[in-house]
């Protein structure tokens, strides 16, 4: 296996991540919204790491997300200085809506694909999963 192809593979499947995504919310806000249903409420600053972005990028995203009522933020009772950020009931809506959307454009595609290479997919599917959370901060 050369790493550097299943990187390049990576590269394309964000490419077809972006096309199957609806317009409205970027793939960082997406994919911070996916983290927060995943992990559950989080500090900005583990957020940030988490993320790849700087903790000022961060606060600012979780800001707009909290302006459009996809997170609510809640001081913690221990240290009232620290925010914890967690997805609000719109927020997983949003996310549910979104997969739905990209779940249809994507069944087009794999219409087109054979039967060989669905299964192929699938067979895959534990793997990607795996390297996924190979990161170890989930």
């Amino acid at each position: 296996m050369d790493p550097g192809e299943v990187a390049a593979s990576f590269e394309r499947i964000v490419g077809l991540t972006r096309w199957l995504s609806p317009p409205g919310l970027s793939l960082t806000a997406a994919a911070t919204l996916a983290t927060l249903e995943r992990s559950g409420p989080s500090r900005l600053t583990a957020l940030a790491v988490r993320e790849g972005v700087t903790q000022p990028a961060m606060t600012q995203l979780i800001a707009r997300l909290f302006d459009a009522g996809l997170v609510e933020r809640h001081a913690d009772p221990a240290d009232g200085r620290v925010v914890d950020v967690q997805i609000s009931p719109a927020g997983l809506d949003l996310l549910a809506s979104r997969r739905a959307a990209r779940a249809e454009r994507l069944s087009g595609l794999l219409a087109t694909l054979s039967q060989a290479d669905r299964d192929a997919l699938v067979a895959a599917l534990p793997a990607i999963n795996a390297l996924a959370s190979a990161r170890g901060d989930e």
